[in-house]
């Protein structure tokens, strides 16, 4: 079976879950993204290593820079994104795709087509 392309998961997840997504990633309400959506962004970002902490700055598996990691509330989980789970990293991700939408991950998210 092929895998869906991850626009077309994102759009049908959105859609599920009661999501507004317009075409340029801001969401306007609460933000679930499907697990294979967060998958396939890690695996662009980190090599998909939830725990990777490479030495530029950014940690976990979606790469979050840790000014970001705290402003999305991600403190509660841990001190940094490499230093909690992928389920905790995912969350505070919804939170930041909230607030910035997908140009939070700009090449990443663009690769994937979930900007335009």
């Amino acid at each position: 079976m092929a895998a869906l392309p991850v626009a077309v998961v994102l759009a049908v997840t959105a859609l599920c879950a009661g999501v507004l997504v317009p075409a340029g990633g801001r969401a306007w309400s609460a933000v679930r993204v499907a697990d294979v959506i967060w998958d396939e962004l890690a695996d662009c970002e980190s090599g998909g290593d939830w725990r990777a902490d490479t030495g530029n700055g950014y940690y976990g598996g979606l790469q979050i820079w840790a000014p970001t990691w705290t402003e999305a509330g991600g403190l509660r989980f841990a001190d940094r994104p490499d230093h909690a789970t992928r389920r905790e990293q995912t969350t505070v991700g919804e939170e930041i795709l909230r607030r910035q939408g997908w140009e939070a991950w700009p090449d990443c998210a663009r690769e994937l087509g979930l900007v335009g």
